[in-house]
């Protein structure tokens, strides 16, 4: 027999190298993501899920994110847009309204359809609705500065009669806006526009209508202006800026625009990592990186890692507050406790 040859050691030049992933920094938002009335409002659902056990009827998406939704769904939530939609034989399982707020008419029906119910409306909207109430007792006709269709809008018309409440949109609304008594009005806002361009609507108001009231407290709400101005900070020289959020996040949206105006090139909305149009990016050095207020964590390290994968990534901090609000939840549910595992899921 032949002696079998010795392999030859591998010649290492000839194994093709990768090219070295190209330089990324990102600049990340501080603070981002949940906010105090967004973890709330999930916390509600799942305490509710362990009290009384599945289902748990919710009516309208909790909080603005698919994967927060499709999370509890999995826990067993069924999400309705309207009451009818809830089985006569399961009027006994509670229903939660959502955090963005519910018109009046909602808890009167669902009481006369002998349903339980659990108010998760962020306590920040809650206060615009005792602010429109407060003018509306005050004889003032409410200006109400907003979106219309979002269902914080609907909510907020909803506190009053119809034809109480009028929604001013835009600068040119205002300034073509009629009422009947220039010197009976008061305003409030949605809780989650931009401040600019808000300020701006609101200055126009006032030099149409100089007798106009303000609320007693600030409309919109920290949150919104926190994550703003983080993205104010980072935004100069991005030549990307990626907002974690979905497209009926009035609040995501919102910073998308902050992006572009405070300077960077171009400003983006995914709800996940698979919505980044990689093809597209062209040469990218710099990105800016934030999460709306109901954007869980999660996906925003889902997306790092995805940016990690194609470039040597390194992450700076844009800080320009802290936060340390809370909310306590609905007094039926303050004897349930959460495990570990609920507060990561809770916690984004």
């Amino acid at each position: 027999m032949h002696p079998r040859p010795t392999p030859s050691a591998p010649d290492m030049n000839a194994i093709p190298k990768m090219p070295p992933k190209p330089p990324l920094t990102i600049r990340l938002c501080q603070p981002r993501g949940f906010c105090a009335g967004v973890d709330r409002a999930i916390q509600i659902v799942v305490l509710a899920l362990k009290k009384y056990g599945a289902p748990v009827y919710v009516r309208h998406e909790i909080v603005h994110n698919r994967y927060v939704v499709e999370g509890l769904q999995a826990r067993g939530a069924v999400f309705v847009e309207e009451l009818d939609e809830i089985p006569a034989e399961h009027r006994h399982c509670p229903v939660v309204f959502s955090a963005h707020g519910v018109p009046k008419s909602v808890p009167a029906d669902a009481t006369a359809r002998d349903l339980f119910y659990l108010d998760a409306t962020c306590p920040l909207v809650s206060k615009v609705h005792k602010q429109a109430i407060r003018h509306a007792r005050h004889g003032r006709h409410v200006l109400l500065v907003g979106h219309a269709g979002h269902p914080e809008v609907i909510g907020t018309m909803g506190q009053l009669p119809a034809g109480s409440v009028t929604l001013v949109e835009t600068e040119e609304d205002a300034r073509a806006l009629e009422v009947a008594d220039p010197s009976a009005l008061g305003y409030v806002t949605q809780t989650t526009l931009s401040v600019d361009d808000t300020a701006g609507i609101i200055a126009a108001l006032e030099r149409r209508f100089p007798e106009l009231q303000a609320p007693a407290a600030e409309s919109i709400c920290y949150a919104t202006t926190n994550r703003q101005e983080a993205v104010k900070e980072a935004a100069p020289g991005s030549d990307l800026f990626l907002i974690v959020g979905a497209p009926n996040s009035s609040n995501s949206k919102r910073l998308v625009e902050v992006a572009e105006r405070s300077g960077a090139k171009r400003g983006l909305l995914v709800q996940r990592a698979a919505e980044i149009p990689w093809d597209e990016l062209g040469g990218l050095r710099t990105l800016g990186l934030s999460a709306g207020a109901s954007a869980p964590e999660i996906i925003v390290d889902e997306i790092i890692e995805a940016f990690r994968a194609r470039f040597e990534v390194t992450v700076e901090l844009a800080t320009t507050a802290e936060e340390n609000e809370t909310f306590p939840v609905n007094r039926e549910l303050r004897d349930v406790e959460l495990t570990a595992a609920d507060m990561a899921f809770v916690n984004g």
